[in-house]
């Protein structure tokens, strides 16, 4: 069954590291605290998500899953991900993509009081995609190879990197699709000449 997926376009890749342009679309977030190789933040904040979009809501009504699942660290800065989980003043937060035809509007209230409703703006990324393991030492090794490229090309991450994980735990780790993403203030000089070629045609 296809699982919706955040919209974006992308603007072009430089070596493995991709640039992307996300229309804005709206997020359920919950703050938790606990540790990444128990994997204790990740499963209560996931859970907590799921009750609200299985009808633990106001309505009583389901809302659909999207993909992927995302976890970063760091301060949290920005949010994204359908389900994603970023490190915010010594805690986590965990959040579900919204499906994009539902807005602030017409989502129905959490009944959990830890679950928030969140617009994120139209944002400019960087994304590094591998297979594989999603243990924090892996995750670890990708983050600083995205890190590094930005640094080479000198461009300034503006939120923590999210690990963005786009399949189910059953699923075998070399078929999996996970992604490193980060807000950045700019494109690859390259990247950003071609956007303008391709305006002025």
């Amino acid at each position: 069954m296809a699982i919706e997926k955040p919209s974006y376009t992308v603007i072009g890749a430089v070596g493995d590291v991709e640039y992307r342009q996300y229309a804005p679309y709206v997020v359920a977030e919950t703050r938790v605290s606990g540790d990444w190789s128990a994997n204790a933040a990740g499963n209560e904040g996931f859970r907590r998500l799921v009750k609200y979009i299985s009808g633990n809501n106001e309505a009583g009504g389901k809302i659909a899953m999207t993909a992927p699942v995302a976890q970063s660290r760091g301060e949290k800065i920005a949010m994204t991900a359908p389900v994603s989980q970023a490190a915010a003043d010594g805690d986590w937060a965990v959040t579900f993509v919204m499906p994009a035809d539902r807005t602030l509007d017409s989502l129905p209230a959490p009944r959990d009081p830890r679950i928030e409703l969140k617009l994120i703006p139209e944002r400019t990324v960087a994304v590094l995609r591998y297979s594989g393991s999603w243990s924090q030492r892996r995750y670890l090794k990708e983050e600083q190879r995205l890190l590094s490229a930005l640094d080479s090309m000198g461009i300034e991450p503006q939120t923590a990197p999210e690990f963005a994980r786009y399949n189910a735990p059953f699923m075998p780790s070399f078929f999996r699709r996970n992604e490193i993403i980060v807000d950045v203030d700019k494109v690859p000089d390259a990247l950003a000449e071609n956007q303008q070629v391709a305006f002025a045609r």
